[in-house]
């Protein structure tokens, strides 16, 4: 039995694959992705996130502290990293849930447990679970495990990745899952490096041999202003994916937002927006009509 750093698990999910589905957040990534609406995912170590607005001074942290790193200050409450040990006790005392803990270690008897229990919403949507993160293909050992456990137990199992990870790994994955949800973000690799932190060069190489596996490929890519809803970019990754090996791959575009902003806030980190933007109605159906002449369907969200 393996086990694995998880931060959430959300159940009756319909965005991330067909039907209703249970989607298991994995905690980690290799991406530092700029508009990142999930930034608990990125580190792959266990956090505290605190909210000031939701908190009422009650103290209730501070009196079950066992290391005294928590304390009350005019800005809220304050933790003191070098005493924390994360253990956890704060949140939950925390009437209000203004602290909470990002990550937990679940191992894969308990997660395919909770996801059994959600079998009847998705016979009946033909929905399953969906592995996502983070990037989940970093924790391959505990993810193997859990697409095998679930293949046994006939339930759809799909993999939402970015693609940033060894080539062996991927294609073993694909033996073992049913779709991939595969992040396409630019087509540029110095862009790509600006604002995720790595070039694409092995994404694109990863996203061309997953294809000639005959693996189905559902590629989402999110639509920011000012990052990559120009012309370019859109031609660029059109030709890319129209080349790929198989039957036409279907696109998925995800709408910048920034919703993210309290969560970054709540870890203690800055949102630097740099501009980004919600692209027009407009701007999406011109963009949905240019992958459209190039053969390919893509739609919004999913």
């Amino acid at each position: 039995m393996e086990s694995g750093l998880i931060f959430d698990i959300k159940r009756y999910s319909i965005n991330d694959g067909p039907g209703i589905r249970v989607t298991v957040f994995f905690k980690g990534c290799n991406l530092n992705c700029t508009w990142c609406h999930n930034p608990e995912s990125i580190s792959h170590k266990i956090q505290k996130m605190y909210a000031k607005n939701k908190c009422i001074s009650c103290c209730a942290c501070v009196d079950n502290c066992s290391t005294f790193a928590c304390n009350l200050t005019q800005d809220g409450i304050i933790t003191d990293k070098n005493k924390c040990n994360l253990c956890g006790k704060c949140a939950e005392v925390c009437p209000t849930t203004a602290t909470e803990i990002s990550g937990r270690t679940e191992t894969t008897t308990n997660i395919l447990n909770i996801i059994q229990k959600e079998t009847v919403f998705m016979d009946s949507s033909e929905g399953g679970v969906t592995f996502s993160g983070g990037e989940p293909l970093l924790q391959p050992k505990f993810l193997f495990e859990l697409l095998d456990q679930c293949g046994e137990k006939n339930i759809h199992r799909a993999i939402d990745t970015a693609g940033n990870v060894k080539t062996e790994l991927l294609l073993e994955a694909a033996k073992k899952t049913d779709l991939f949800l595969y992040d396409l973000k630019m087509m540029n690799q110095d862009l790509h490096k600006k604002w995720t932190g790595v070039n694409n060069e092995l994404i694109l190489h990863n996203l061309k041999k997953l294809s000639e596996t005959g693996s189905e490929i559902n590629i989402r890519i999110p639509l920011i202003v000012n990052v990559n809803d120009d012309e370019q970019n859109i031609e660029e990754s059109a030709k890319f994916i129209s080349a790929l090996y198989g039957e036409q791959k279907s696109v998925n575009l995800l709408p910048y937002h920034n919703i993210a902003q309290q969560k970054y806030a709540k870890l203690g980190s800055v949102y630097v927006t740099q501009n980004l933007e919600v692209p027009s109605q407009n701007e999406l159906q011109r963009i949905i009509a240019h992958f459209d002449s190039f053969g390919i369907k893509a739609a919004l969200g999913g």
